[in-house]
C-alpha cells in the first residue's frame, strides 16, 4: 500500500478533509476514489468532487460492483441537483435507475434513488406523495440496516409532517434523526445535510429552543473537522440569529460577516441571501442604515427578498409611504405561514405608523391565528406585542396593557432583551395614556437603558408617551395642524399623501375625542405638543 494512500485514509477517518484530499489524489481503487470524492466535497473542491464521483462510478462498474456504482451515481445526481444543474442530474438518475433494473434484486440503492422524487414532490406541494415515498425509503433502510438511508427517510418524513401541521410527530422524527447523527452512525455528508435541514425546520415553526440546541451541536460538529467548508456558512447564519436574539449583537455581527464570506466563495451558495439579510438586520438595529441598505441589496441579488427589513429602514428614516407600499406588497405575495410570521410584525408596525389602524388590526389578528397554529412562545409573543400596538393606536390603552404585559412575560422567558425593551416602550406609552406618568417614565427609562446597552437606536418610541395613545406620525401631523397648516401643506412637509394626512387627522380626532381642527390646536397647545420634540 503506497504511503500516501495510508496517510490519506487515516486523514479521512480523522475527518481532516484537506489532508485526505491531498493524499488520496493518486487513488485508483474505487473505494479510495469514493473517499477522495467525499474529501473533495467537504474541503470545498466542488468540481473535483464531481469528477471523482464520476471516476468512482466508472471504477465500480468496471469491477462489476453495480450497487456501489448505483450509489455513486445517485450521490452525483443529488450533488448536481443542489447546484441547480438539473439536466445533468436527470441524466445520472436515469443511468442509475437503468443499472438498478439490471441489478434485478432488492437493494438499499433503490431507496436512495427514490429520494429525489420525494423531494420534488415536497417542493411541488404534493406532501402526501412525498410522505408516502419517504415511508417506503424508511422501510427499505430498515430492511437493509442502512443508517444513511434511514436518516434521510426520517428527515423527509418529519418535514412532511411539519408541513401538514403535525408538529409534535414531525419534531419527534427530527429528534430521532439527530440522535443517529450525533452518535456518529451517519456519514459526514448526510450528517451535514440533516443538521441544516433539521435546524431550518425548527426555525420555520419557531421552535427556538430546538433550533438553538441543534445549532450548537452543528457548531461543535463543524469545529471537529479541520478544513470543513460546506455547512460552516449555514452554521454561522444560525449562530448569528441566536446571538442577536439573546442580545450579543457584536458577536452576531461578526458571525454574519463570516457567513457572508464563506457562502460566497468559491461560488455563491443558496444560503448566502440569508447571510446578507441577517447582516442587514444587525446594521438596521444599530442604526447604520447605509450599511443595512447595502446588505439588503446583496440579499436581493442572491435571491432572498430584502423585506421586511428594508421597509423598516424606510420607516426609521421617515419614509412611511415607501415602507407601507413595500411591506404591504410583501405581505400580499407571501403565502408560506412561517414567512408570514416574519413579515406581519413589520406590517403591523408600519401600518400603525401610517395611521391605517384597520390594516394593522388585520395583521395582528392573523398573527394571533398563526400563534394558535404554531403554538410556539415566540409567535405568541410577537402576536401579543402586535395586538398591544394596535390597541394603543386605536385609543384603548387599558386593553393594550394586558396584551403587552403577556408579551413582556414571554419575551423575558425567551431571553430576548431587545424585544423586552421594545415592549416596555409601548407599555410606557399605554401608562402615559392612562395618566400614570410615573410608571410611564420608569418603563421608558428602563427601555432606553436596555436599548443603549445593546447598541440599538431609539427611534419610533423615543419621545415621552403622548396622551391619547397618539403615534409618532400622528404627533407630527398634530404639531403641523396646530401651526395652522392645511392637509396639503402637511402632506408636503411630511412627504406623504393628502389622503394619508386626512386619515391621521381623523385618527387624532377619534383618539382625543375632538370634533374640529380648532379643538385639536387648543389640545396641542394645552399639552405642549405644538413644539417640535428635541
Amino acid at each position: 500500500m503506497p504511503a500516501d494512500l495510508e496517510t490519506g485514509r487515516l486523514a479521512y477517518d480523522q475527518h481532516d478533509w484537506p489532508r485526505a484530499y491531498e493524499y488520496l489524489r493518486g487513488a485508483e481503487e474505487p473505494e479510495d476514489i469514493q473517499r477522495l470524492a467525499v474529501a473533495a466535497q467537504l474541503a470545498g473542491y466542488e468540481e473535483a468532487a464531481i469528477e471523482q464521483l464520476q471516476r468512482a462510478h466508472s471504477a465500480f462498474l468496471k469491477r462489476g460492483d453495480l450497487e456501489p456504482a448505483i450509489r455513486a451515481g445517485g450521490q452525483l445526481a443529488m450533488y448536481l441537483l443542489n447546484r441547480g444543474e438539473f439536466a445533468q442530474a436527470g441524466g445520472w438518475l436515469a443511468r442509475s435507475r437503468r443499472l438498478l433494473d439490471e441489478l434485478n434484486r432488492d437493494s438499499a440503492e433503490a431507496g436512495f434513488l427514490m429520494i429525489p422524487a420525494a423531494l420534488q414532490a415536497l417542493e411541488q406541494g404534493d406532501v402526501a406523495q412525498a410522505s408516502r415515498i419517504f415511508e417506503q425509503v424508511i422501510e427499505i433502510a430498515e430492511r437493509f440496516e442502512d443508517a444513511d438511508l434511514g436518516a434521510m427517510g426520517r428527515l423527509g418524513r418529519g418535514q412532511s409532517l411539519v408541513i401538514t401541521g403535525q408538529l409534535a410527530a414531525g419534531l419527534e422524527l427530527f429528534d430521532e434523526t439527530m440522535v443517529a447523527v450525533t452518535s456518529g452512525e451517519v456519514s459526514p455528508i448526510v450528517s451535514g445535510i440533516i443538521y441544516c435541514a433539521v435546524i431550518d425546520g425548527c426555525r420555520r415553526i419557531y421552535d427556538l429552543r430546538r433550533a438553538q440546541e441543534w445549532t450548537e451541536a452543528l457548531d461543535h460538529w463543524c469545529e471537529s473537522q479541520p478544513g470543513l467548508v460546506p455547512f460552516r456558512g449555514n452554521c454561522l447564519v444560525f449562530r448569528s440569529q441566536i446571538k442577536q436574539f439573546h442580545g450579543a449583537w457584536a458577536d452576531a455581527l461578526s458571525e454574519a460577516d463570516r457567513a457572508c464570506a464563506l457562502l460566497t466563495k468559491p461560488r455563491v451558495q443558496s444560503a448566502a441571501g440569508d447571510a446578507f439579510y441577517q447582516l442587514g438586520e444587525l446594521h438596521r438595529l444599530r442604526g447604520d442604515y447605509a450599511k443595512a441598505d447595502a446588505a439588503y441589496q446583496q440579499a436581493n441579488d442572491t435571491g432572498r427578498s430584502p423585506q421586511p427589513g428594508l421597509a423598516l429602514v424606510r420607516l426609521a428614516k421617515g419614509q412611511i409611504e415607501a415602507a407601507a407600499a413595500a411591506v404591504r406588497r410583501e405581505r400580499d405575495e407571501e403565502g408560506d405561514p412561517s414567512r408570514r410570521c416574519a413579515v406581519l410584525p413589520a406590517y403591523v408596525e408600519v401600518m400603525v405608523a401610517a395611521g391605517d389602524v384597520d390594516a394593522a388590526r388585520d395583521g395582528a389578528g392573523e398573527l394571533a391565528r398563526l400563534a394558535d397554529m404554531f403554538g410556539a412562545p415566540y409567535v405568541r409573543a410577537i402576536a401579543g406585542y402586535a395586538d398591544g400596538a394596535v390597541l394603543l393606536a386605536a385609543g384603548d390603552p387599558k386593553s393594550a396593557l394586558e396584551s403587552l404585559r403577556r408579551a413582556l412575560k414571554l419575551w423575558r422567558e425567551l431571553g430576548a432583551p431587545y424585544e423586552v425593551a421594545r415592549t416596555r416602550e409601548l407599555i410606557a406609552s399605554a401608562c402615559g395614556a392612562l395618566g400614570d406618568s410615573e410608571s410611564a417614565e420608569m418603563e421608558l427609562a428602563a427601555a432606553r437603558k436596555s436599548l443603549g446597552q445593546l447598541g440599538a437606536v431609539v427611534a419610533v418610541h423615543e419621545q415621552a408617551p403622548a396622551p391619547g395613545g397618539l403615534s409618532t406620525r400622528e404627533l407630527d401631523v398634530l404639531r403641523l395642524l396646530a401651526a395652522g397648516k392645511t392637509n396639503k401643506a402637511i402632506a408636503a412637509d411630511l412627504f406623504i399623501s393628502e389622503k394619508t394626512v386626512a386619515r391621521h387627522v381623523s385618527n387624532i380626532f377619534d383618539k382625543l375625542g375632538l370634533a374640529s381642527r380648532a379643538a385639536a390646536t387648543a389640545y396641542a397647545y394645552e399639552h405642549g405638543l405644538h413644539r417640535r420634540p428635541t
